[in-house]
């Protein structure tokens, strides 16, 4: 029974691991990659859809993307909520095609950036510890109600404070080299 809930608990943690990975992704550094843009929600005849599901996002060179839409309907609703997303960005329309580029950013833009990544690590942190929490929980009700011993249930928390430390740990190597990432020139 303490074996379901770790179980639950190592895979909880990978999540939060892939969901800061994902989150962390669409921050922006400078250079041009299509994840930058590819989780932009756009309206689509009144369906929030992803932009990866309504054009091909490419980047052919180091500071310029180029998004193929696949429906000529889409453009101006790609383009706007381009525009209006924090990455501060302008594309220029070309049919179908979206080009956008992707200006040098400024020290004190980076600085901000920087700030954005541990605001983001930070909330991945804080998922951790609430799927700690949680798990805790569960094996102390378990404690509780006599279905395992004090031994067992303090072997488990053990545990499952260990998959924490690990998860934060793979969070913060994860902020740091996206931070690096941002501070490159």
């Amino acid at each position: 029974m303490a074996s379901d809930v770790i179980s639950v608990t190592e895979t909880r943690m990978k999540k939060a691991v892939e969901a800061l990975r994902t989150d962390l992704s669409s921050v922006r550094t400078g250079r041009a990659h299509p994840s930058l843009v590819a989780n932009l929600t756009i309206d689509y005849y009144g369906t929030p859809t992803p932009l990866s599901q309504l054009a091909n996002i490419s980047a052919p060179e180091a500071r310029l993307l180029v998004i193929q839409a696949w429906d000529q309907q889409a453009v101006n609703s790609i383009s706007k909520a381009i525009q209006t997303s924090e990455l501060h960005l302008n594309p220029a329309i070309e049919g179908n095609t979206l080009r956008i580029p992707i200006p040098a950013l400024t020290e004190d833009r980076r600085k901000e950036m920087v700030k954005t990544v541990k605001q983001k690590v930070e909330q991945g942190r804080v998922a951790a510890r609430n799927t700690r929490r949680d798990e805790v929980e569960k094996i102390r009700g378990m404690e509780k109600a006599k279905e395992m011993s004090q031994d067992e249930s303090r072997r488990a928390q053990e545990r499952i404070q260990k998959i924490t430390d690990g998860a934060i740990a793979e969070m913060d190597i994860l902020g740091g080299a996206k931070e690096v990432e941002v501070m490159e020139v």
